[in-house]
């Protein structure tokens, strides 16, 4: 809230000057003296008060133009993370992809599609994340997190998950032909389509994983996997998968 305050008039000189001892301090009562009639007269100006309206209402335009053009903020960062992904596409290392990746995944903006073949994903984290159809062959996505993520239809083949969590991702017909899933975490996963054909399994976590359905294991290895459902490893073995634990870690 704006109030103004009406300074108290200043007393007059010869007043003031009644009260001075030393005459070497009469410049700073001069100067103060002055300052005092300055501010008397600035305190009766009303104009300075619409001044401070103007001031205050400014604030608020401004306030209200940053809401207004948030919108417009965020396509432009969403823009600028889908360059930053098309323009690295296809490459090796990373070239800010986590992050853009990330941040778009944070906006509930849709990963359909995306391509990041051969990139470092390493630690990404992407819970939730709609990926269907999305080309992640041969990226390193070691101890990253996809749980919940939608795969259906990815191109995972020869990618690394090593350590990484796939907990409920619908990997419905997703090609993991030799993917790398050591030690992943697919607890609840959907595999019904999927081709884990020489998909490396060893050590990984099949708690009810929807296996019914996978389209091929052949040449798979399941070495050390943890509770996998019944009837899993048998059928797995019987249809060309083999079962050893060598150089896991």
């Amino acid at each position: 809230m704006i109030s103004r305050r009406i300074t108290r008039r200043p007393e007059k000189w010869a007043t003031l000057m009644s009260g001075v001892k030393h005459r070497w301090i009469i410049p700073f009562v001069a100067f103060e003296w002055l300052w005092e009639w300055v501010a008397y007269g600035l305190s009766r100006w009303s104009f300075l008060e619409v001044l401070e309206y103007l001031g205050s209402f400014s604030v608020l335009i401004g306030v209200i133009f940053y809401f207004s053009e948030s919108g417009d903020r965020v396509k432009q960062r969403h823009y600028q993370a889908w360059q930053v992904i098309n323009t690295a596409q296809g490459k090796g290392g990373s070239g800010g992809r986590i992050e853009a990746l990330q941040e778009l995944n944070e906006d509930h903006v849709q990963l359909v599609g995306v391509d990041v073949s051969s990139a470092f994903l390493q630690g990404i984290r992407l819970e939730h994340a709609n990926l269907l159809r999305a080309d992640l062959s041969a990226a390193d996505v070691r101890g990253g997190n996809l749980s919940e993520a939608t795969l259906s239809y990815a191109d995972m083949h020869s990618a690394n998950f090593r350590g990484s969590r796939l907990a409920h991702a619908v990997l419905s017909d997703a090609d993991l032909h030799d993917a790398d899933l050591v030690g992943a975490d697919l607890e609840g996963a959907k595999l019904d389509g999927a081709d884990l054909t020489s998909a490396d399994l060893r050590d990984a976590k099949l708690k009810d994983i929807d296996w019914q359905k996978v389209k091929s294991v052949k040449g798979a290895n399941i070495g050390g996997v943890v509770h996998a459902p019944d009837g899993f490893v048998k059928w797995a073995l019987l249809n060309g998968a083999s079962e050893t634990t060598e150089g896991a870690n």
